[in-house]
């Protein structure tokens, strides 16, 4: 496929404060025998209660990052503290309202809200499900990622980069990587130090796990702030506004509703958090004229979208500061929550 190479469009975002990366929270109430973790994450997840023992008062509690995909209300965990893979795994979930549990299997936590039912199953449409598959999980950091560059796809350490600088202003906070697949950019972001921590999120079970297999690999990452989850990108096991950045890599085209999911993305997160995604366009200003109905075609079983319509859906849902980067039919796009 030919397509000449547009402008790139330049960065503009706007610092915001943060505070310090390595800020305290000070002990935490008991809830009987359930432990709440003790990772390190902004302060905006942070909630200032009065504790049930009566031991001390007007004490930090940190509040579960995980929350019921069903109520949104935070979770409470029984089992060992903390965002890394072991505690997460060791840990049992529930919640309080809805009365339901959730568990860590395969190494990665099962948010969605079909987890632990019996009978009842649940197909998405043959763009998502193909990913589920054990043959595309495998081959998706063997060459199918790769095959992207064709694209106009600049690569995957120069969309690291890339993706990095549209994060500035969300420095260490809570990183969410949607669609993580293989977590090929999961992985970039938690070596990379920035955050303080990573959720590597997907509704594929061969993806996630994949991913603890390229994970276990490496000691370094084995052992960082780094959780795998699956979920819905439509109904995102987070309470409101608890997230600083969402990551969402060649994602949005494969996604049942793009406006669903770019609501959710916007409901979670932080006032001032950030979104950044990579996808094919279905066609630019510099597509030719006689492959426009062959792209037409194929957005039947993708939700290819154009430029304007990325950024329509964005600032409609309640984003602001859009921009974007294009190149053939890639786009990289960022947009900040008020």
């Amino acid at each position: 496929m030919t397509m000449a190479s547009s402008s790139m469009h330049q960065l503009s975002f706007a610092r915001h404060p943060l505070l310090p990366r390595n800020s305290r929270v000070q002990p935490r109430p008991q809830f009987s025998s359930v432990r709440l973790p003790s990772f390190s994450v902004r302060a905006s997840s942070v909630l200032a209660v009065e504790p049930d023992t009566g031991t001390q008062k007007d004490q930090n509690l940190e509040v579960e990052i995980f929350s019921c995909p069903i109520c949104y209300e935070p979770l409470i965990r029984r089992g060992p503290s903390g965002l890394n893979l072991e505690a997460v795994y060791r840990s049992g979930f529930k919640c309080k309202n809805c009365n339901k549990s959730y568990s860590s299997k395969n190494n990665f936590l099962d948010l969605t809200l079909t987890a632990g039912l019996r009978d009842y199953v649940e197909v998405k449409p043959a763009r998502s499900e193909l990913f589920r598959s054990p043959l595309v999980s495998f081959l998706y950091e063997r060459g199918w990622r790769q095959s992207f560059n064709g694209s106009g796809f600049p690569g995957q350490d120069e969309e690291f980069k890339m993706a990095q600088e549209y994060f500035r202003p969300a420095e260490g906070g809570l990183l969410v990587d949607v669609s993580c697949g293989s977590g090929l950019f999961s992985r970039k972001f938690t070596k990379s130090g920035t955050y303080s921590g990573v959720i590597a999120l997907d509704y594929s079970e061969n993806m996630l796990r994949q991913c603890y297999d390229f994970i276990k690999q490496d000691d370094t990452i084995l052992k960082a702030n780094l959780a795998l989850v699956r979920a819905d990108v439509s109904r995102l096991p987070f309470s409101s506004g608890s997230v600083d950045a969402v990551h969402a890599g060649a994602a949005l085209h494969c996604w049942p509703s793009p406006s669903n999911a770019i609501a959710e993305i916007t409901r979670v997160l932080r006032s001032g958090g950030v979104f950044v995604g990579t996808t094919f366009l279905r066609y630019t200003s510099s597509t030719p004229w006689i492959i426009l109905p062959f792209r037409q075609r194929a957005s039947q079983n993708y939700s290819f979208l154009t430029a304007e319509e990325i950024e329509d859906l964005c600032t409609s849902c309640g984003l602001t500061n859009y921009t974007s980067k294009i190149q053939q039919s890639f786009i990289m796009f960022s947009a900040q929550k008020p």
